[in-house]
């Protein structure tokens, strides 16, 4: 099979007048989406990218950003999306990481973009979407200016695609290599379980910086299907959306579950014609899984596990499992199954032995879908995936009888905040270097509408109060990895080694509460 840029070709030969994507008023066929990569792909070389190098973009989801995914693919090139949430000194760490040629900004993200333009190491050329005027090079006249033809360069499959950054437990984001391959795997995995047809609406209303997002974009072109790209996920615009364009299948976090058959606005609009409905990414209660259910009577329902490195989704708990009254309603609390790729196995952490069904342990992954690497990180990537494609996800948790995934706990300690990967490590950094705080430990706490949120234990000095440590990181960090409250001590608990006794501190907050990982 061609890579997914040789798939755009085909799809846009076969069926050249289908809409590919509409977000908002605008739409584009096949064709024209086809020819705008191009064009693209023309203009980036022209800028000096080449085959293996990368091309950032920090922007809510747009035309631009699938146009520049695809483009990138075309000459050999790898998009790194950037999350918009991230504070600027962070956005200019990941660009610089990626080592990235072109730094391409939506609108709202010029401030960024002036906070950190002398900080750029690696970029020779920036562009912005809808500028706010002729300083900056406007990306619309950039492209429409290359001329209009067809790139000469075949990309392997082996290429990578796009790199994602996914934070590790050292503070400092990876860069998730994923190839054309990892895609292919992931997609050709998924479509039948998903009921993926011919007339199929798919919505990405996940940020295209997150995996889910980023795999929904490019199902859309390798099912050669209508997407519906939503700018941020706001729940009344994701229904208004679905009743507009008759959307058939999107992917959502909880937190939107769990808001949206509060809103009326959401409640009036038709959702009729919702045929599945994914959900995964952080926990969900089983009070917002039934309330999900009665606003979406007709639609099937599919929780779905995966991280970055593994390019989405691994599991899956099928429609069926989906009864809260029924005989397997235990299954609710599990993860799924895995997919038909896929190989699962859980292991002691220490001895990386086999454990027997029922018995926690680190749960191991082999699939195409596992990722090449992050990026300039060999010992890392030895560390995280084994010369026999074995990768660690860092996760606790068992394997029933039937095969059926339960995550027991995070080995990484890591927080998952309305879908956000939080890791303390990070935020402990940031809290060190308060001249007031002596020692610190961050650790995930309940929350209603997060699922959890990020809460700091410290052992602090002087005057401070606990809204200056939150202010104190949230100049430093993006918001939704600042801690939320603060809990003063006398000393951190510490093993003899040192290690902070995360489970420990985390105890008195979940007793009685699942924090399991679904």
């Amino acid at each position: 099979m061609p890579g997914l840029d040789g798939v755009l070709r085909e799809r846009a030969l076969a069926n050249p007048d289908r809409v590919a994507y509409i977000a908002g008023d605008q739409e584009i066929t096949y064709r024209d989406f086809d020819r705008r990569v191009d064009r693209v792909a023309v203009a980036l070389s022209a800028a000096g990218v080449g085959p293996g190098d990368r091309v950032a973009i920090l922007d809510k989801n747009s035309l631009e950003y699938a146009e520049l995914l695809f483009g990138a693919a075309r000459i050999g090139a790898a998009q790194v999306p950037v999350n918009y949430r991230l504070a600027p000194d962070e956005v200019a760490y990941i660009v610089n990481n990626a080592q990235a040629k072109v730094f391409v900004v939506g609108p709202e993200f010029v401030p960024v973009l002036d906070a950190i333009a002398g900080k750029l190491e690696h970029t020779a050329h920036t562009a912005v979407i809808d500028p706010p005027g002729p300083a900056y090079q406007d990306y619309t006249a950039w492209i429409d200016a290359a001329p209009d033809s067809t790139s000469e360069y075949e990309p392997d499959t082996g290429d990578v695609f796009v790199q994602l950054y996914s934070s590790g437990t050292t503070g400092l984001p990876k860069g998730v290599m994923l190839t054309h391959d990892n895609f292919l795997a992931s997609l050709s995995a998924t479509n039948d379980k998903w009921g993926i047809e011919e007339s199929s609406i798919l919505m990405v209303a996940m940020p295209m910086y997150h995996v889910a997002g980023n795999v929904l974009t490019i199902s859309v072109i390798y099912n050669g299907l209508t997407g519906v790209l939503t700018r941020e996920p706001d729940p009344t615009a994701i229904a208004r959306g679905i009743e507009r364009h008759r959307v058939t299948h999107i992917f959502l976090v909880p937190v939107l579950l769990q808001f949206m058959p509060l809103i009326p606005e959401v409640t009036a609009c038709d959702l009729s014609s919702l045929r599945l409905m994914l959900y995964g990414a952080s926990p969900i209660s089983e009070d917002v899984l039934r309330g999900a259910m009665a606003m979406l009577p007709d639609a099937g329902f599919m929780q779905v596990y995966g991280l970055t490195e593994v390019t989405g989704a691994i599991t899956m708990l099928p429609a069926e499992d989906h009864d809260p009254d029924g005989p397997d309603a235990h299954r609710l609390r599990s993860a799924g199954l895995p997919n038909p790729t896929t190989t699962l196995k859980i292991v002691d952490p220490g001895t990386q032995e086999e454990v027997p069904a029922g018995q926690v342990g680190e749960i191991l992954c082999r699939t195409p879908q596992n990722m090449k690497g992050y990026w300039g990180m060999p010992e890392a990537t030895a560390t995280a995936l084994s010369a026999d494609n074995w990768f660690r996800t860092g996760d606790a948790g068992y394997l029933d009888e039937d095969g059926y995934l339960y995550i027991h706990d995070r080995v990484k300690d890591m927080i998952i905040s309305g879908g956000e990967n939080i890791y303390p490590a990070e935020v402990e950094n940031v809290l060190m270097g308060h001249p007031d705080v002596g020692d610190c430990a961050v650790i995930g706490v309940p929350d209603e509408k997060w699922g959890e949120t990020p809460k700091a234990i410290v052992v602090a000095s002087g005057d401070v109060t606990d809204q200056e440590i939150i202010d104190y990181c949230r100049e430093r960090l993006a918001h939704f990895k600042c801690p939320t409250t603060v809990e003063r001590r006398a000393e951190i608990p510490r093993n003899p080694t040192g290690k902070i006794l995360k489970r420990e501190l985390r105890a008195p907050y979940w007793q009685g509460k699942d924090r399991a990982v679904h």
